[in-house]
């Protein structure tokens, strides 16, 4: 142990410099954005702009201690142990979870691109459970930006305050994640909508965290070669880069209520294409269910199982039919809209349409004959739209992996 913690100090000493010297190469750049962009406008003297510089060299220093201690931790602990015995993976296990537990921490002290990292993380299937599990607490993770911020918004989107474009604005946010912040206002003819606001100087942030977060992944890739995580960071820059544009969200909602026109069960809110810009996303306000909340179900009189039935008939439709997948499902996400006129009819409203997964119609039509041989109990015809659909010889798995049964 005292061999291990004397490296330790000194590959944190030596982690500590490449995270300035990563992060000081990018205030030169930084700065050179802020004054020859109109992203500059979000930092209005340069104060603030090397304020934002020395948090970038403090939040880049936290992220490669994280991965060298992480990474040390990986290579001693589970030192000596056979990589098929029990007590290798018992071993295993603990080490994920001290190491899920600091990255937990580094997400929480971070915030912003960070939290939303370790809220992606979260979601995938196919890393170890001891991360998913810690990391699924950040959910519920994000702070309110201060009014007096979210006020600046609006002038540098709209050249407006707030009160010259509604006439009412609640200034305690009704919802807050981890880019932006939703209000409740009414328009001036006396409209119910819902505002999302975003917070400011995001744009100059994602710069700084995805090159840091480049460098880690390349970084655990040289040391452990086992693990290729650096798929990871682009995916996750390509869709943050687009949850950033509210234009594009807006244009994705749009796009949804289309495909669902003749679905009366499906309801997308309005978008106020007037009262909407890159940062402000100002749409019809909906009252409603979270999905999950089976006691608001219950007293809207409604069948959570029939709730449960329609939902997955939406995104089958969705996957099946459109090829055009919301990326972001959470409960948070799917409100359920009970209608007073009828007994156990309900709309089921779709929300935050950020992300999107467009598939390939070739994909989507072998998907579907992937399925459907499923159902049929077809071997043939699933290996041979597995393979088509790149599982090649673990085509034999995806019957398990997807029905949770095998086909003789």
């Amino acid at each position: 142990m005292a061999a291990y913690g004397k490296l330790a100090r000194y590959s944190t000493v030596g982690a500590g410099a490449a995270a300035i010297t990563l992060a000081f190469s990018q205030i030169s750049y930084s700065l050179d954005f802020l004054g020859n962009s109109n992203v500059g406008h979000f930092l209005h003297s340069p104060l603030e702009a090397s304020l934002t510089a020395c948090q970038g060299v403090v939040r880049s220093s936290r992220a490669v201690y994280t991965f060298t201690v992480n990474s040390l931790d990986y290579k001693y602990s589970l030192r000596g142990y056979d990589y098929k015995s029990e007590e290798y993976y018992q071993v295993r296990s603990q080490v994920h979870l001290r190491a899920a537990k600091r990255i937990l921490k580094l997400c929480e002290s971070n915030k912003g691109f960070y939290l939303k990292a370790g809220q992606f993380v979260a979601s995938m299937q196919h890393v170890p459970k001891e991360y998913t599990s810690t990391l699924s607490t950040l959910q519920d993770q994000a702070v309110p930006c201060h009014i007096e911020a979210i006020k600046q918004v609006f002038i540098d989107n709209f050249g407006k305050d707030i009160s010259d474009i509604y006439m009412t604005f609640d200034e305690q946010p009704i919802a807050a994640a981890s880019i932006a912040q939703v209000h409740h206002a009414t328009l001036v003819d006396g409209q119910e909508v819902a505002v999302k606001v975003q917070y400011p100087g995001l744009q100059q942030k994602l710069r700084v965290d995805i090159t840091t977060m480049t460098f880690l992944s390349h970084a655990i890739t040289w040391i452990f070669p086992e693990y290729q995580f650096e798929w990871i960071v682009p995916e996750f820059e390509n869709t943050l880069s687009k949850e950033l544009d509210f234009v594009q969200e807006a244009a994705n909602a749009e796009r949804t209520a289309r495909n669902f026109r003749e679905n009366s069960t499906v309801k997308v809110p309005h978008i106020f294409w007037d009262f909407t810009r890159t940062q402000v996303l100002t749409m019809e306000f909906i009252h409603g269910c979270k999905i999950d909340n089976l006691e608001c179900l219950l007293k809207a009189g409604l069948n959570p199982s029939k709730v449960a039935q329609a939902l997955v008939e939406v995104f089958a439709e969705m996957i099946f039919v459109h090829g055009y997948v919301h990326g972001d499902p959470h409960p948070g996400n799917i409100l359920v809209l009970p209608h007073s006129s009828k007994k156990q009819s309900f709309d089921i409203v779709l929300l935050d349409h950020g992300i999107y997964r467009e598939l390939d119609e070739r994909f989507r039509m072998d998907f579907c004959h992937l399925w459907k041989a499923l159902i049929l109990l077809d071997p043939h015809e699933v290996k041979q739209m597995g393979e088509r659909i790149g599982a090649g010889k673990y085509y034999q798995y995806l019957p398990v992996i997807f029905t949770g049964r095998t086909i003789g």
